[in-house]
């Protein structure tokens, strides 16, 4: 196969055959396409697209360049993609807590990207805890926690790592095409047996308006019902932060809050996504499930059991505070009039954790996993002038003292409450 002959027939508008893409995932993967010719055939998808049964081809092509996992195991093996926001350490929940419903969440989860925080970043928070295991140790905690979230391993769909690069630096990101071929080789390639994927939209998600969120939660459901993984997606709502909480380690304690009793928005969206995973696998009286999983404290001790097997401390389920970094700078940010809060812009939120080393400017950069943003209020709170609308977590005072004011610009104050949206806006199945 030369690849020149697949990127002029994208130039030329024509459909390849899923027999050249696969030839060409085996070149990314291999060497034998150079930078270049990923690139060229990056900015042809853009430009030109592909047909629904080519995305599905490429995306099973790019799956099978590396290591596709099978299990052996007494249950049904499902796991969650979220498309990322701000406050959202839903994974951190729901994994334990679909675990101690009886089925089995090997779960490959990212580091941050942009203004929306990453599950791995969260979890390194967490002293000893190993992101990247050897295959052996994760089977392990996976057969005895229920759950285990880690990062991909080099065998995990290469062409994909390759194609990823390139499009970074080829403004062919936001190809729709591409972007599904992305998420569902890695994906499928954990052997799931049900998936589902939380696409959100609003001022924290990459996704602004509702008919950009429902084009690529379709995309992503009919490919991977196509590629043989039953999938449902949610469109959620993110025109607020789902936890109170920004920052790596204030996430993972706003996540065991809620795993050891607490509720709010998170526990919602934990049920909303765990229910129709759960109902798929033919579960039944899922939500019920999941409701008794959180409140029994299931949910929880298969959260240890995770966090003891994959290096982290024994018993931080039970004192988890005592072993997250906390920030030596806490500064209140008041509120510089009274009103109701009416809008609140999640990405400035989040590009604000990030300049206070919360997150990643450039690749290199360290992470101060104990930095960010905590008692964030609410859409539709009532705050006085002087009051806080958060509290910053910050290394350095100057770092703290020079988020203030794009933190408060961040949240609009009015007089009337907002009506509340539904945090479900449409499900896709």
């Amino acid at each position: 196969m030369d690849a020149r002959a697949l990127i002029a027939a994208l130039r030329r508008g024509e459909e390849p055959s899923p027999d050249a893409l696969r030839h060409f995932a085996a070149g990314l993967a291999d060497g034998r396409v150079s930078d270049a010719q990923a690139g060229a055939f990056a900015m042809g998808v853009c430009l030109r697209g592909l047909s629904e049964a080519n995305v599905v081809a490429l995306t099973l092509a790019m799956r099978d360049t590396g290591q596709v996992m099978r299990w052996d195991l007494d249950g049904p093996v499902l796991d969650k993609h979220s498309t990322g926001g701000v406050g959202d350490c839903v994974s951190l929940v729901l994994a334990p807590a679909l675990a101690a419903c009886g089925v089995y969440v090997p779960m490959i989860s990212g580091r941050g990207l942009g203004h929306t925080g990453g599950t791995l970043d969260k979890l390194d928070a967490i002293p000893g805890y190993a992101v990247a295991p050897d295959e052996a140790r994760f089977r392990r905690v996976v057969a005895d926690a229920g759950c285990a979230i880690v990062s991909a391993s080099a065998a995990v769909a290469p062409a994909d790592r390759r194609l990823y690069a390139v499009r970074d630096v080829t403004a062919t990101v936001e190809s729709l095409a591409l972007i599904t071929s992305s998420i569902l080789s890695k994906k499928l390639a954990a052997g799931l047996q049900g998936l589902v994927l939380d696409v959100k939209v609003g001022s924290g998600a990459f996704m602004k308006t509702d008919a950009d969120a429902r084009a690529v939660a379709r995309a992503l459901v009919d490919t991977a019902n196509a590629a043989g993984c039953p999938t449902t997606a949610l469109v959620t709502d993110m025109t607020q932060p789902i936890a109170p909480a920004l920052g790596n380690a204030l996430e993972v304690d706003a996540a065991m809050q809620v795993l050891t009793g607490g509720k709010g928005k998170l526990y919602d969206l934990t049920l909303a996504l765990g229910a129709p995973l759960l109902a798929g696998a033919g579960i039944a009286d899922a939500e019920a499930r999941l409701r008794e999983a959180l409140a029994s404290g299931g949910a929880a001790e298969r959260m240890g059991r995770m966090i003891h097997g994959l290096g982290g401390p024994h018993g931080f389920v039970d004192d988890w505070r005592r072993h997250l970094p906390e920030a030596t700078v806490i500064r209140e940010v008041p509120a510089p009039a009274s009103g109701v809060v009416t809008a609140i812009d999640g990405e400035a939120l989040g590009l604000a954790v990030v300049r206070l080393g919360g997150g990643r400017r450039v690749e290199t950069d360290m992470i101060d996993p104990a930095v960010g943003l905590s008692e964030v209020l609410r859409l539709g709170q009532r705050v006085e002038t002087g009051q806080p609308l958060a509290r910053v977590h910050a290394r350095r005072e100057p770092e703290a003292e020079a988020e203030l004011r794009m933190i408060q610009a961040a949240f609009v104050l009015g007089e009337t409450a907002p009506e509340p949206g539904p945090l479900v806006r449409e499900r896709i199945a």
